[in-house]
Formats: C-alpha cells, structure tokens, sequence
C-alpha cells in the first residue's frame, strides 16, 4: 500500500519535471524563434489581432463596470469621514497597482489563454505540427512565436485600457452620479497617483503576467493529448493553472513592490 503511494508520487514528479522542462524548451525556442521581418510581421499583426483586438470587448466592459463598483463602493466608505474627494486616488491606485493588471490577465487568460490552447491542441490533433516538422518548416518559429510575442505586447496594453476605461466609470458614478467635485477628483489622483511606484510597477506586472499566461497556454495546447478529451482537459488546465499562477505571481510582486 505505502510502496503504491510512493510509486504514484515518484510518478507524479517526474511528469512534473518532464513537463516543466518540455515548457523550458518550448519557451525558449518561442523567445529564440523570431520571425524576420518580411515573413514574420504578417504572422504577428495577425495574432496581434486575434488575440489582442478580439479581447477588447470584455476589456472595456470589465474595466467600466469594475470602475463604477469601486466608485460606489469606496464613497459609501470615504463619505463617513468627509473625504469623498479622495475617490479619485482611490479607484485609480486601486486599478493601476493591482485590479487592472490582474482582472485583465484573468480575463485574458479565459479568453485568449483558452482559444490558444485550443487552436495549438487541435493542430496537434490534426498532424498539422508534425506536417510542417516534415516540411523542414518549424512550428515553434512558424507557429508558436508569432503567437508568443503577440500575446506578451497584448496583455500590457489590455490592461492599459482596463485601467484607463475603469478610472472613467469611477468618475461615471462619483462625479456624475454621487455629486464629487470633478476637478476635485482629477487633482486628488494627479497629486497621489506616482508614475514610478504606481504605473510603471503595474506595466511591469502585466508584463510578467502575459509571460506567464501565454507560456501556459501554449505549452498546454503543444503538449495536449491529440483527442477531443485531451484538448478538452488542456484548455480547462490553461484556465485554471494560469488564473492560479497570476494570483500567486501578484502577491510575489507587490510584496517585492511595495512591501517595503
């Protein structure tokens, strides 16, 4: 009985580690397999499409309702102590340090992540990636690349919009609705608001979070069981493993951050 158990567990980490260095190679031949410019560009501009326009729309949606959320949340708050005219610092430090990089990775990764993992798992499916390996044509360059690349400028300006959108459904509310003085709530987050410690820490974080939600979306859909259950499995892992990875990079980096 105990020998089983620790023959499963021996069994389980050694896939773990197979698997984790079979995404090590994949990640590194993405990285290493730019494209030139002549062929590659197209392949970009396209997955720049897909993956990033096709994203919009739950993008702005998101980040307007959540910037309203906070609005109305945090005025029933700061009208207790007198300090409504703080709203604006509120929702924009709220957004730029974590709910704009996270909910847009969150999003991205149902979203994109998924629909990546997918398309690569089918392709497997399909023979499409063992085509072009007889073809002498590599699909890490051809396919896995573009869509790496496309993924990781992606993500950074997704929650660029997120955020931006978000502060503007904050002033929706609180402004429009609530009654705080809006060059009040312009001024207040222009003399908090640090774009060091504030904006350039939440691109950084976007930038690590697109890192990581395409490197396992990818690495899920080129290592996925080549049947429809094999894919199914994948895109679900991709959801899961890279929503919990976002999480847990984020209390990483605000602690290395702001932790003091």
């Amino acid at each position: 009985m105990i020998a089983d158990k620790l023959q499963q567990l021996g069994a389980a980490t050694i896939n773990s580690i197979t698997g984790f260095g079979r995404a090590g190679i994949m990640l590194f031949g993405a990285i290493i397999g730019i494209p030139n410019i002549r062929k590659g560009l197209p392949l970009l501009i396209k997955q720049l499409y897909v993956i990033g326009v096709l994203s919009l729309l739950i993008i702005l949606v998101s980040g307007l309702f959540i910037g309203m959320v906070l609005a109305l949340q945090g005025y029933t708050v700061l009208v207790k102590f007198g300090a409504e005219q703080m709203l604006g610092p509120l929702v924009a430090l709220s957004l730029l340090r974590e709910l704009g990089p996270v909910v847009a990775a969150l999003l991205f990764a149902g979203r994109a992540g998924s629909a990546l993992t997918a398309e690569i798992g089918l392709m497997k499916a399909t023979e499409q990636l063992s085509s072009m390996e007889m073809m002498a044509v590599d699909p890490l360059r051809r396919i896995i690349a573009p869509r790496f690349w496309a993924g990781v400028i992606s993500l950074p300006l997704l929650a660029m919009i997120f955020t931006a959108v978000g502060i503007l459904g904050g002033h929706l509310v609180g402004v429009d609705w609530l009654g705080v003085d809006s060059g009040g709530y312009w001024s207040a987050m222009q003399a908090n608001v640090d774009f060091y410690d504030d904006v350039v820490n939440g691109i950084i974080k976007s930038i690590v979070f697109a890192l990581i939600v395409i490197w396992i979306a990818l690495h899920k859909g080129y290592d996925a069981v080549p049947t429809s259950e094999g894919i199914s499995r994948a895109t679900t892992q991709t959801v899961v493993t890279a929503s919990l990875a976002v999480l847990g990079f984020d209390f990483i980096l605000t602690a290395l951050m702001f932790g003091g």
